[in-house]
């Protein structure tokens, strides 16, 4: 019985992460017109916490292993309240992306520390909890959109945040009883490591953002030098995980094949599902003339979508593999992506009229169970090649999905600045994502195909 009152403890820390990240996509436009500023400044908003979170979930990977997952989870934990609470009282646009950095270190941390702690604990049946306990984050953005669109029109933008403290507050207690110390492992934190990657992820935002902010008056100059500096932390980071003792990321989950190939997946699913999907309220209201809480509600589809798919697919993922549902997920989220880039009309289905809303709602449940079909997969695979490297494996695979989707975050808020016309920039967007997940099937077949007792690095470089 314990071990299920674990999973359901760490499964509150991804449900309120998934519920804030949502809401704060309903608050977006209000929170743009509340500090009158740009949609590219704001976007930063949307964008540094997955941008701290893809720094702080392999570094919390890696510190979970080395100091405990109760310690880092609690920790998490911590950081996450705090970051709320400062969110909640922030008087200015630049406070508040400092306070939503906080925030984002405490909630990139919780997918690692949790996983870990639920394949700990369900050891003999690792792949079917850790599917499970993914397939959280669509249920909390169920709640988020519809809670979020709910109390930004009764209270105000800040109440999503006063939202998230005592709920967390309440699993910061439950967690320090119920959880056990688990076992430590022996290395040291890569803070270098974290620096350059977030340097060079921060740097390539911020030349993109003057590219977005300046329009016709563009800073070509300081763009250019960001964009340079930004290549030459990468370049930096790169020779440092060749030469560190300890680095961030294992290069073992890093370069070997199936890593490489779930990696790079996981990129571009990022960007899909965190990306574009942020603005879907944006797209509700600038494009349907829909209220605040309407466009909280017009994403319920999509999260129903995920939540039915990955409940079946986690379940029997096992017996399936993960390859088919990896390729079919695919397939659904691009046909999805394609016709919402096509312009919402009314049209008839044997005989039954159904509006350009209505048309909208269901293309959006179809992106939604394409990655509720998808994600368990591509979350779960070449886990079995490292059992006991779960909490690190399981970050780097986040700190790939949080990239993808910082990035998308950063190019939509430009196109959509630089767009006349709000639908043509999401049109743009929804088949440039199309084409890209497309180019991504290849990569589907370089992972294994099934769960298999392999257990050696050297058999994960090999095993296709």
């Amino acid at each position: 019985m314990r071990k299920y009152w674990v999973f359901v403890t760490a499964s509150l820390s991804l449900l309120l992460s998934a519920i804030s990240g949502s809401a704060i996509s309903v608050a977006y436009p209000t929170i743009t017109s509340s500090f009158n500023t740009s949609l590219v400044t704001a976007g930063w908003v949307l964008s540094i916490y997955p941008l701290v979170s893809t720094v702080s979930m392999p570094l919390s990977g890696k510190a979970a292993d080395i100091f405990g997952r109760k310690n880092m989870y609690v920790f998490c934990l911590s950081l996450f309240i705090a970051g709320s609470f400062l969110c909640a009282l922030a008087p200015n646009i630049t406070l508040l992306i400092l306070a939503r950095c906080i925030q984002g270190i405490g909630g990139g941390g919780f997918l690692p520390a949790a996983t870990g702690i639920v394949a700990e604990e369900f050891t003999g049946s690792r792949q079917r909890a850790i599917g499970l306990i993914t397939s959280v984050f669509p249920i909390g953005q169920l709640i988020g959109p519809n809670l979020g669109g709910w109390m930004v029109e009764a209270f105000g933008w800040r109440s999503i945040f006063w939202f998230n403290i005592p709920i967390t507050t309440a699993a910061l207690i439950i967690s320090m009883f119920l959880l056990k110390k688990g076992e430590r492992q022996k290395g040291h934190v890569d803070l270098v490591g974290a620096g350059l990657l977030g340097g060079s992820l921060f740097a390539f935002l911020w030349s993109l953002t003057e590219l977005g902010n300046t329009a016709g008056e563009v800073q070509w100059m300081l763009a250019g030098l960001l964009f340079i500096i930004s290549v030459i932390l990468m370049l930096l980071f790169i020779r440092h995980l060749n030469k560190a003792e300890d680095p961030i990321i294992d290069l073992q989950v890093l370069k070997a094949r199936p890593f490489m190939a779930a990696n790079l997946y996981n990129l571009v699913f990022g960007a899909c599902i965190f990306g574009l999907f942020s603005f879907a309220p944006l797209y509700a209201t600038s494009v349907y003339g829909m209220s605040t809480l309407q466009s909280g509600l017009v994403i319920t589809p999509r999260s129903i979508g995920t939540i039915l798919t990955s409940t079946v697919v986690s379940v029997f993922l096992v017996r399936w593999g993960y390859r088919w549902p990896m390729l079919i997920g695919t397939a659904v989220i691009m046909t999805s992506l394609v016709l919402l880039g096509i312009e919402s009309q009314g049209i008839t289905i044997l005989g039954i009229g159904l509006s350009a809303t209505t048309v909208l709602l269901v293309n959006l449940f179809l992106s939604g169970a394409g990655v509720g079909i998808a994600g368990p997969a591509s979350n779960n695979a070449c886990i079995e090649l490292m059992p006991h490297r779960v909490a690190t494996i399981t970050g780097v695979r986040g700190m790939f999905r949080q990239a993808g989707g910082t990035i998308s975050i950063a190019i939509t808020t430009i196109i959509l600045n630089n767009s006349r016309d709000m639908f043509r920039g999401f049109a743009i967007v929804d088949f440039g994502l199309a084409a890209i997940i497309l180019i991504t099937v290849p990569l589907i077949f370089l992972m294994p195909k099934s769960v298999v007792p392999v257990c050696t690095a050297e058999s994960a470089t090999t095993h296709s």
